[in-house]
């Protein structure tokens, strides 16, 4: 379980082929000390199982595997080496929740399809699939890439944020640009939601 308040941007290593996928290697300043492998760390809002730790020249590094429905689902194979990603270490009891619950159990991806640039925000629109349009809420919340955000307003497939410009240096946000695609995880309560209406509109038949 996780906030969606980015606290690290890591850097990717090294990426290889396994056979059930990938493997990836990630620069952090998290001590690998206090990481327990089969820990759980929500990179660009993927939840992933810390497989290997350890520190060399002075870099700390986690390593994670990435199989087939997480290939399949979110941005994970078009990362590269040097590529930045946001990082996010699990809830533990008694941390502070100052985003919304995210479970890194990402959706799909979400295009990019407009940012301007104020003074003193970022505005961004987003292209998202079809299945997922549903569950987005004006003034509800998302995460993306990760990070817990406020959606300003929708417009049937697609939607809208702002960013200030602190969530813009904390995190990847940055440097993402138009096309760019991320991973979109929606609210949980709008799936439970959407789900009960089902069954009560069966019901009701």
């Amino acid at each position: 379980m996780f906030t969606g308040i980015v606290t690290d941007i890591g850097r990717i290593a090294a990426i290889s082929e396994i056979p059930a996928g990938l493997r990836t290697r990630i620069l952090t300043v998290y001590d690998p000390d206090g990481i327990a492998l089969g820990a759980s760390i929500a990179c660009n809002g993927v939840c992933h199982t810390v497989t290997a730790k350890g520190r060399d020249a002075g870099n700390n590094w986690f390593e994670i595997e990435s199989a087939a429905e997480t290939l399949q689902l979110t941005t994970v194979p078009s990362w590269k080496v040097g590529d930045r990603l946001n990082l996010e270490r699990s809830l533990a009891i008694g941390d502070e929740l100052g985003g919304h619950i995210v479970q890194g159990h990402v959706d799909g991806t979400a295009e990019i399809i407009e940012r301007t640039d104020h003074p003193e925000s970022a505005f961004f629109r987003f292209k998202v699939p079809a299945d997922c349009a549903p569950f987005i809420a004006k003034k509800g919340g998302v995460a993306l890439d990760g990070t817990s955000l406020t959606v300003n307003d929708v417009d049937g497939d697609t939607f809208s944020i702002f960013l200030i410009p602190h969530t813009l240096a904390v995190t990847t946000w940055g440097e993402r640009k138009r096309g760019d695609r991320v991973n979109l995880e929606v609210d949980m309560m709008a799936r439970y939601a959407a789900r009960l209406a089902q069954y009560t509109g069966a019901d009701s038949l």
